[in-house]
């Protein structure tokens, strides 16, 4: 509860409508509490002593009274609508926030479908309690408190009796809600178990296919389906106990109280046009009861999604900026990593041991190494993706922990291993970190990259669309037009991680040509799988087991260390074999 409780502060922007929407309430439930004191007098005044003016009279005020509550009622749900959905769109949009600025840490151990599911689902939930749970609650409570103090002005005995069942009532529901609750927070859970599965069958749908593993991946969504089925059933089993229940007591405190206010009746105690008034405020009182029970239901239920919520709003990123971080100024490139050890998720075995080298103006450092031996780390580290647990990283001799994020990767041009574009087209892809970008500048990174060719087959050219995730273009088209996205930023270090990995030999000497001469004046870290791509490095480090083995030129390793004459030869050797028509020295240009 809670959470729930924090959530209601996102209607700070909006108390203004959420006060008159309770004054509305007000009016109109008052309206509806003067209904039954009117039929009361219709009857006992009116019908019983034949003054039939009176009661057309009373009819009208009846009448005038139910037109006043539903033009408030109207005004109040049209208020609590815009202050849920206000409530709601600040919700998200701080939620999104939050997404967005945690560490790749955080991502690292989220599915996706579990922020899906909590950026949706779980804010409607929330949103659902604070438009219609709350104002149910309040309409309950203001009709609850007036029925019985007027069921007490008219008959105190009577009165004792839903005195008596309004605890018992009250009690049972707060029964049923302590064994719902937990369940509501599974059932959300499972619902975004469900969302990750079917998340990760649509983005790998090719992969499916091309494996024939249809029926193993319905099998398990449909596991994962019937288990957010059965969850939903449990609930549905303890909310359909749980009414016909309070139903029952309803109905016998009615039966009572036309026993025992009958009795009343025949006596001359209580009049006619009392009891019935009595039995209407008798219904009132227990209406705003049995609303409990739904109140009970969105409770639970925004009470186990906004504790959801606040778990991503509470997460604290790895990397944080602090406090009084200063604006990065424009740097010359040098890059120097000192004694830097690193270890995912603050422990286990460390993945970089005591790594140090210095990267100057204009260098460009090739990362060389087997999978899994540290290339992609150090260069996450260098844009501060994650943060060093020992040691340090700087740019022009600032640690990278003392600027802040944005001056620091606006400087740093990444084109990363697994090419990611977006819906939208070509033009806007490539001018993604810069929007402002000229028609002029869009075109000369595409050149650079070797993409404008391609781009101008399309018949629409720089406007073609590129479809979800870049899936209408090849891979190397997709890699290319990467590079002239990091190209137009015009960063003074760029960061290459094994980006022509997807693109053909022809393509790829082609990249590498415009990329010399981009890399002019500008600190360069590429990691290549193929030694022949990074010959001409003017530092070439071998990494193994997070440790830096070897460094040196190319001449110069091949003269010194056996590990990276091991390598070179295999990929040679791999490259002959594959044309056998090409000598050594060919394959090696």
């Amino acid at each position: 509860m809670k959470n729930l409780i924090r959530s209601l502060r996102f209607l700070k922007n909006y108390w203004l409508q959420a006060v008159m929407a309770f004054l509305c309430l007000i009016i109109a439930s008052g309206s509806m509490l003067v209904i039954p004191r009117i039929s009361q007098m219709a009857i006992d005044q009116g019908i019983v002593r034949g003054d039939m003016r009176l009661v057309i009279e009373l009819a009208l005020a009846m009448i005038a009274f139910a037109l006043l509550r539903a033009v408030f009622q109207f005004l109040q749900g049209a208020l609590a609508a815009r202050v849920a959905h206000g409530a709601a769109f600040d919700m998200r949009n701080v939620l999104y926030a939050k997404i967005q600025s945690l560490s790749f840490g955080y991502h690292d151990q989220t599915h996706t479908g579990q922020l899906l599911t909590r950026a949706t689902s779980d804010v409607e939930q929330v949103q659902m309690f604070v438009g219609r749970g709350m104002i149910m609650f309040f309409s309950a409570l203001l009709m609850l408190v007036g029925s019985v103090v007027l069921l007490l002005v008219l008959n105190w005995r009577l009165a004792l009796i839903i005195l008596a069942a309004v605890p018992v009532t009250f009690g049972l529901f707060a029964f049923f809600a302590g064994q719902a609750m937990p369940l509501f927070k599974e059932a959300q859970q499972r619902l975004s178990t469900l969302n990750t599965i079917l998340q990760e069958n649509f983005v790998g749908v090719r992969v499916i296919k091309a494996f024939v593993r249809e029926r193993h991946e319905a099998e398990r969504y449909e596991a994962a389906n019937k288990a957010f089925y059965d969850i939903n059933i449990q609930v549905n089993n303890i909310l359909s106990l749980a009414f016909p229940t309070i139903f029952g007591i309803a109905n016998l405190a009615t039966l009572a109280i036309y026993w025992v206010g009958g009795m009343q009746v025949i006596n001359n105690l209580l009049t006619v046009g009392e009891l019935v008034a009595f039995a209407s405020y008798l219904m009132m009182a227990f209406f705003p009861v049995l609303m409990m029970g739904f109140i009970v239901s969105m409770l639970s239920s925004a009470a186990a999604s906004a504790t959801r919520i606040f778990e991503i709003l509470d997460a604290r990123s790895e990397v944080v900026e602090k406090p009084g971080a200063i604006e990065l100024p424009r740097v010359k490139g040098r890059v120097a990593f000192e004694g830097v050890t690193f270890r995912y998720y603050g422990g286990g075995e460390p993945v970089l041991k005591e790594v140090s080298f210095v990267a100057e103006p204009g260098q460009k450092v090739a990362l060389l190494g087997a999978t899994g031996s540290g290339k992609s780390t150090i260069i996450n580290l260098i844009p501060r993706f994650y943060d060093v647990s020992e040691g340090r990283v700087t740019i022009d001799g600032y640690d990278v922990r003392d600027v802040t994020l944005e001056s620091l990767r606006a400087q740093i041009g990444i084109v990363l291993q697994e090419t990611t574009l977006f819906e939208g087209t070509i033009r806007e892809n490539i001018a993604f970190g810069r929007p402002d970008a000229t028609e002029e500048e869009i075109i000369a990174a595409a050149k650079a990259a070797e993409a404008h060719d391609f781009i101008m087959s399309f018949p629409n050219g720089y406007d073609t669309r590129v479809g979800e995730r870049g899936v209408t273009l090849s891979g190397g088209q997709k890699q290319r037009v990467a590079i002239a996205r990091a190209l137009l930023l015009d960063p003074r270090i760029l960061i290459l991680d094994d980006a022509t990995s997807s693109v053909d030999l022809a393509t790829e000497r082609r990249i590498q040509l415009a990329l010399e001469r981009l890399m002019e004046g500008r600190t360069s870290f590429v990691i290549a799988q193929r030694v022949a791509t990074v010959r001409d490095a003017d530092q070439i480090l071998v990494l193994e087991n997070g440790e830096i083995v070897a460094r040196g030129t190319h001449e110069e390793l091949l003269a010194t260390n056996s590990l990276y004459c091991e390598i070179y030869g295999s990929q040679l050797q791999d490259e002959a074999e594959r044309r056998p028509e090409g000598t050594a020295e060919e394959v090696s240009l």
